[in-house]
């Protein structure tokens, strides 16, 4: 990932062994005059790297939970053929993301303090190539293989039938199938294994990647559109913010599909917003109806005083 000089692995005492997914690009792309590529290859050469430039909180988070000695799958992103290329090791616990400061790297955050920092890197050694490489469309097939109801092994093709129906079943639940675009994954022990298997043993050629497998190939594409939304599952990039101010369209629109206090809990506003949200709820209420009594109304008219005068004379006379 970057020629940065690196520092002492820590140590670590861990008590279950975890795994991983972290995504890099093997071609060139240059960003603020920096090349950001970063292959298997570069990684074979340089063994040990910093995995920084992570600007995705969730990735953050998952790469604070990383322990030495986890393992990780080195995946191959943005490119024509994205897959998972290597195996690799954690060498070094998270610690703060110096780049994150750096004017002139190409991840850069204005809004970071080196005192509190935001953002976290670990340390990764390469431990080997894959034997065959595993290619994203491979695992989006086999997520898409119905498996029958029983027990058996029916509905795996005969070119992957050493991985068994465990094995398609760990591989359909990676987040890499279901979730996408998230550079750093974590990886459940059995779709590690079942990763393992594909990249020693390999014999899908034959087999068309193109077209969805099973009887539900049009389900599975679809939902594999809707967890991937491109040709690749791509890299995070810096969280895009969120505009405070809506339009009164948009108002109207949550107001319409949900309660008002609905509206407010899901919709963080500014205090300012927020009031003018609320007058507008009230005004838009409907004000109660006044029971009218049947008939035209009467006009009462006050009499002119003298009018008055002489209706009490008559009286007392």
């Amino acid at each position: 990932m970057s020629d940065i000089p690196q520092e002492t692995s820590g140590s670590s005492t861990q008590t279950q062994q975890q795994y991983y997914l972290l995504k890099a690009e093997p071609d060139s792309r240059v960003v603020k005059g920096k090349d950001v590529k970063f292959s298997v290859e570069d990684f074979e050469s340089v063994k040990t790297s910093p995995w920084e430039g992570v600007r995705n909180f969730e990735a953050r988070n998952i790469m604070k939970e990383m322990k030495v000695g986890d393992k990780a799958l080195f995946y191959h992103s943005n490119c024509k053929s994205p897959g998972i290329a290597a195996f690799a090791e954690v060498s070094k616990e998270a610690y703060p993301d110096f780049t994150a400061w750096d004017t002139t790297h190409p991840y850069y955050d204005p809004k970071t303090d080196q005192n509190n920092p935001k953002w976290f890197m670990v340390d990764l050694t390469f431990v080997s190539q894959t034997k065959n490489f595993v290619p994203l469309s491979l695992l989006r097939y086999i997520a898409s293989i119905r498996l029958s109801g029983s027990d058996d092994d029916s509905g795996i093709p005969s070119e992957l039938s050493y991985l068994g129906r465990s094995g398609i079943e760990a591989i359909q639940g990676m987040d890499l199938v279901t979730r996408g675009r998230l550079s750093v994954q974590r990886v459940r022990q059995r779709e590690w294994e079942a990763i393992q298997t594909l990249a020693e043993k390999g014999g899908w050629e034959e087999l068309n990647l193109k077209k969805p497998a099973g009887a539900a190939a049009t389900s599975a594409k679809s939902k594999r559109k809707r967890a991937t939304g491109a040709a690749d599952d791509g890299e995070d990039k810096p969280t895009p913010k969120r505009r405070n101010v809506r339009g009164k369209s948009a108002i109207k629109s949550t107001q319409r599909k949900k309660q008002p206090s609905e509206a407010r809990s899901e919709s963080p506003l500014t205090e300012l917003e927020d009031e003018e949200e609320n007058q507008k709820i009230q005004s838009e209420e409907p004000k109660p109806k006044t029971r009218k009594a049947a008939g035209k109304p009467k006009m009462v008219t006050e009499p002119p005083e003298g009018a008055r005068r002489s209706k009490r004379n008559k009286v007392n006379n």
